[in-house]
């Protein structure tokens, strides 16, 4: 298994994958892993839906998700109060970063879309209201994207007395 820090640095935005699949049970497997995120509470706000051809169809991407052989919606929870959707969506966003690194070890990657706030899609995947949703394509890359320059966090750290 890589490096923790490796993985992290690593790690990439894939625009297109390779048709090679990837089996469901290791998807299964990696998210289980995954849910060791951090949650308040317990709460573990996630739901995780499997998208079929059909439903994918439906869904219309313009990029088909770069190909990917699996496509799925991760929901963060309906809230009660604005706080409490804060916290359901940076659990859910730790439970897809765990998700990413894992896949990543295995040479699997991840492309994140911001369809799921759409109504239209919102009512194809059947997503109860309240609820937040990404739409993820996963896969092997057909290509592994160069790094894009970060900016030093020297830059942006601040020390108060």
């Amino acid at each position: 298994m890589a490096d923790i820090e490796e993985l992290v640095v690593s790690r990439r935005h894939i625009k297109e994958f390779s048709a090679r699949p990837v089996a469901e049970e290791d998807v299964v497997a990696w998210l289980d892993a995954a849910t060791h995120a951090p949650n308040h509470r317990m709460t573990q706000p996630w739901e995780v839906i499997f998208i079929g051809p059909e439903t994918r169809a439906k869904l219309n991407h313009p990029a088909d998700f770069g190909h990917a052989p699996l496509v799925m919606a991760i929901l963060s929870k309906a809230p009660e109060n604005a706080i409490e959707r804060d916290e359901n969506l940076i659990s859910t966003a730790c439970l897809m970063q765990n998700f990413s690194l894992i896949a990543w070890s295995h040479g699997v990657g991840v492309r994140w879309t911001s369809i799921g706030w759409r109504q239209d899609i919102r009512e194809i995947l059947g997503v109860p209201e309240g609820y937040d949703v990404l739409v993820v394509g996963v896969g092997y890359p057909e290509t592994v994207p160069a790094a894009k320059p970060r900016t030093p966090i020297a830059e942006k750290l601040r020390r108060l007395p």
